[in-house]
C-alpha cells in the first residue's frame, strides 16, 4: 500500500513536520468545522436582505415614511392651508368665508393624514385624535341625511361612534408598537 497524503496543519505545517495519524483531527470533526463555516456564510448572506426589508415598526427616532416618497406633499398643503387662510381674512364675503372654510379643510386633511401614518407604524399613539375625525365625519354624514335630527340623538350617535373607534384605533396601535397602548 502506499503512502496517504494529508494536508499539514497548524504549527506542524510550520516547523515542516507531518501530522501523526493520533493528533490530527477525525473526520466527523472536520465535517462539523465546514458545516460551522457554511452556516456562518449563509448568515452573512440574509443579513443584508433581513436589513434591506422595512420593518413593520419604525425606531422611536424617526417618523415613518411617506407612502410617495420623498416628495413634500404634507408640507405643501399646510402651505396653502395658510395661505388660503390668511386670503380669507383679507377678501371678504362669502368668497372669503370659502377660503377660510377651504384652508381650515386643506390643513386638518393634511395633519389627519400624518396622524394616520403615525398612528399605524406603531411611532405615536394618534386614538383620541382618530376616534374624534371619525365620530365628527359620520356626525356630519348623519345630520347632512337625517335633515332635522334632535341634538342630544346626534351627540349620542356621536359618542357611541368615538368610543367604538377609541377601542378599534388604540387596539391597532398595540399591534403596530409590539404591546404599547401609548407612546
Amino acid at each position: 500500500m502506499g503512502k496517504r497524503s494529508r494536508k499539514r496543519t497548524g504549527a506542524a505545517a510550520a516547523a515542516g513536520e507531518i501530522p501523526k495519524s493520533g493528533g490530527g483531527t477525525t473526520r466527523a470533526e472536520r465535517d462539523a468545522a465546514r458545516a460551522r463555516r457554511a452556516a456562518s456564510v449563509r448568515r452573512r448572506a440574509a443579513a443584508p436582505e433581513r436589513a434591506g426589508r422595512p420593518a413593520r415598526r419604525s425606531p422611536r427616532g424617526e417618523r415613518p415614511p411617506a407612502p410617495w416618497g420623498s416628495f413634500p406633499l404634507v408640507e405643501i398643503c399646510v402651505l396653502l392651508a395658510i395661505v388660503l387662510l390668511i386670503g380669507g381674512f383679507v377678501v371678504s364675503g362669502t368668497q372669503g368665508a370659502t377660503m377660510v372654510f377651504a384652508g381650515l379643510a386643506l390643513g386638518s386633511l393634511a395633519g389627519l393624514e400624518l396622524a394616520i401614518r403615525e398612528h399605524f407604524a406603531g411611532y405615536r399613539s394618534h386614538t383620541t385624535l382618530l376616534a374624534g375625525a371619525v365620530a365628527v365625519f359620520v356626525g356630519t354624514l348623519v345630520a347632512v341625511t337625517a335633515g332635522k335630527i334632535l341634538l342630544p340623538v346626534l351627540l349620542g350617535i356621536g359618542l357611541v361612534v368615538f368610543v367604538t373607534g377609541f377601542v378599534v384605533f388604540r387596539r391597532a396601535f398595540r399591534r403596530a408598537s409590539g404591546g404599547l397602548s401609548f407612546r
